[in-house]
């Protein structure tokens, strides 16, 4: 079977003077015939040369099918009188969501029932659950879709009633007031996908009448809305990359004129928390690179009477904050490993770390919705040790373990497995982090296989984490490393500025030298070395194609951004407008033209290329579509090897993948299966 060969239909794209060639930019039409055509044509492609891994495909499946205890449920957490969790029963792919009166006796009651709400849906997702003050009503938001666009629902929980409340073009977050009757929401634009405008409504009003409470005109910025931790405001922000602005009302008056707390400024980011006549303030104000935290209160909100409560350290990422009644506790970075800072508020020089035992982990907290309580709550995982939700006693400093993730393989045995991390020196000079995990019998004494991710955009980190899934190619003798590159922040702030705008490409050099690196090193070899990414790690994926083929023996490219400066240019394409402070605007040529030099579709060229997997969604909100489609329709025509290409899209999902419990693990296996097979043909 010969692969796809999409048309060729010449489009000339021109800006400062420059002319670029699109012969796919036909593919830029959603339900065409001729683009589904197309599609369908590239996933049977798919299928015919995939067949032969259907076996192993199925075989990857059981396995972290395996791993993962069908019957399980969360751990509960109180809030406003009840405890709420969701559990999962066997043989169903989406969960059943509980609460129960925190009084002895009490029944617990189904909130809902994701397996039956599913039913004649091939994508399903809840979210946004959100409790009214007298813990009668519920509203959430449901996308049957994959585009992240939800339906706001509103439901009786005493009857089980559904109330007349039907809307639309949600973004999927609301906040109550306490009169129980009126709801906050945020809508987006139907065009861009941009979260723009702030509505609240009477949930009992039959013709449940939107009121616009506020738009979002700057097209850099989205808008959500939600309720304090305190229960005492509504509050509205307003985000962009390098920018936050905050407005907040009562709870007690839903109809108030929104207040701004401090209004915005470029390069100012902020968040606040708010406790008793305390307001606290995570920011970068005043030069604080790695985010300091303030205070100060309702009546002076304006940042000229914030009062330093923890400066600002340039060798510790202060990445969030939790308020409790007598504790603070901070969410810190250093080194690229995380801490949590438990500060007493009134005696903050009597402040501690929890302390932490690992080389390298992850760490952060956890669901904490109550103020009025000593225990934290927070999540332990490394790339060997399954996860642990564990209670920590802020007062006697004591904790313990609620929740052990269960892996019911018998096979499995996490002494049977290694983690270490290693640091590779960039072309620059950078030391790059690399997180790395294997079987314990992996011999490193010779180069073995090897499957290298990156991400490394938005300050995103990629943190050593834990997964079952992994070990289905660890148990088959592969290393799996995380490269730490720069665009995130793993190393702190400073860490993504020298990973964006016009420093952009240390991202992808970073990934190539630790690639060259672990050949080097002999850790694996050029026919051995398999590299992942998703999205903007998808893009990276693309420039590695370009600028170092030769490095790897299979890229498997997930959703990825790819047609860097043809989406960047139409700020008609959703959130186009909001990735400016990311990339930069190519209206202005510097970036145009830097952008042009790593775009990864207007620099594919005629060279051999290893073997290459892309998959995407068809509803993808994210990255749409034609990206990748096009992609690898000019990488058909200007490849000059005999490698596999194959391209697979979801028609049912969005950027996410497919939305079920186990279904999305077949998605996993697709992925490894192919790894695992391009390694084994070299092996032959």
């Amino acid at each position: 079977m010969q692969p796809p060969i999409a048309k060729k239909e010449r489009k000339e794209l021109e800006i400062h003077k420059d002319i670029r060639v699109d012969d796919y930019y036909w593919m830029n039409k959603r339900d065409d015939k001729e683009v589904l055509d197309y599609l369908k044509q590239e996933n049977a492609y798919f299928e015919e040369k995939t067949k032969h891994l259907k076996q192993l495909q199925n075989d990857i499946f059981q396995e972290i099918k395996s791993r993962i205890k069908e019957n399980d449920s969360s751990v509960p957490y109180l809030f406003n009188d009840y405890w709420y969790w969701v559990e999962y029963e066997t043989g169903n792919e989406y969960p059943l969501y509980y609460r129960q009166k925190d009084e002895q006796n009490a029944k617990k009651e189904l909130l809902f029932d994701g397996n039956k709400m599913a039913e004649g849906h091939d994508y399903f997702n809840i979210t946004g659950i959100s409790i009214s003050p007298n813990n009668q009503f519920v509203a959430y938001g449901i996308d049957t879709i994959g585009r992240r666009n939800y339906t706001l629902y509103v439901k009786n929980l005493f009857s089980g009633e559904k109330l007349s409340a039907e809307i639309e073009n949600t973004v999927g977050c609301y906040a109550w007031a306490n009169d129980n009757s009126t709801l906050f929401y945020a809508k987006r634009d139907a065009e861009t996908l941009r979260s723009d405008k702030i509505f609240r409504t009477d949930v009992h009003d039959e013709n449940y009448g939107e009121k616009m409470v506020y738009r979002e005109k700057d097209a850099k910025f989205d808008t959500f809305v939600y309720r304090s931790k305190s229960q005492s405001y509504i509050i509205i922000v307003s985000s962009s990359s390098i920018s936050d602005e905050y407005r907040l009302i009562s709870t007690n008056r839903p109809k108030d004129e929104f207040q701004i707390f401090q209004p915005r400024e470029d390069h100012l980011e902020y968040s606040i928390e708010h406790k008793d006549d305390t307001f606290y303030i995570l920011t970068n104000a005043d030069g604080a690179e790695n985010f300091k935290l303030m205070t100060t209160t309702i009546d002076q909100t304006s940042k000229e009477n914030w009062q330093v409560f923890q400066d600002h350290d340039e060798s510790v990422l202060l990445e969030d904050v939790d308020v409790f009644a007598d504790f603070i506790v901070l969410s810190e970075r250093l080194k690229g490993l995380n801490h949590l800072k438990v500060v007493p508020e009134h005696q903050p020089q009597q402040a501690y770390y929890i302390p932490i035992q690992s080389e390298t982990y992850t760490l952060g907290t956890s669901a904490n919705p109550q103020m009025n309580t000593d225990q934290l709550r927070f999540v332990f995982n490394s790339m060997t040790t399954p996860t642990q939700v564990i209670e920590y006693d802020m007062k006697q400093k004591t904790e313990k373990v609620l929740k052990q993730q269960e892996v019911p393989d018998k096979k499995f045995d996490p002494q049977n497995y290694q983690s270490r991390r290693i640091w590779v020196k960039s072309r620059d000079g950078e030391l790059i982090p690399v997180s790395m995990v294997f079987h314990k019998d992996t011999d490193l004494s010779q180069p073995q296989k090897l499957l290298l991710m990156g991400y490394g955009s938005y300050g995103i980190t990629v943190d050593p984490y834990f997964s079952v899934s992994r070990l289905s190619l660890l148990d088959r003798g592969f290393i799996y490393a995380i490269a730490h590159v720069r665009g995130g922040e793993y190393l702190g702030r400073q860490w993504y500025e020298n990973g964006k705008f016009l420093q952009k490409r240390n991202t992808f050099n970073d990934f190539i030298d630790v690639s060259q690196f672990l050949i080097d090193r002999a850790y694996t070899s050029s026919n051995s070395l398999c590299a992942l990414g998703g999205s903007a790690g998808g893009m990276l994926m693309g420039v590695i194609l370009n600028e170092a083929p030769h490095l790897y023996k299979s890229v498997v490219a997930a959703v990825p951004f790819v047609d860097v400066l043809t989406t960047m240019l139409d700020d008609s394409i959703p959130l186009t407008t909001g990735e400016y402070d990311e990339w930069g605007n190519p209206k202005d040529h510097k970036y145009y033209h830097y952008m042009k030099s790593y775009s990864p579709y207007d620099n594919v060229k005629k060279q051999d290329y290893p073997q290459i997997l892309v998959t995407t969604g068809y509803h993808d909100s994210q990255v749409q579509y034609w990206e990748p489609a096009k992609w690898v329709a000019k990488l058909r025509k200007y490849k000059t090897d005999n490698n596999r290409l194959l391209f697979y899209t979801e028609m049912d999902a969005g950027h996410s993948g497919s939305s079920g419990r186990f279904t999305s693990l077949k998605e996993t296996a697709r992925d490894f299966a192919f790894i695992i097979d391009s390694v084994k043909m070299e092996e032959k």
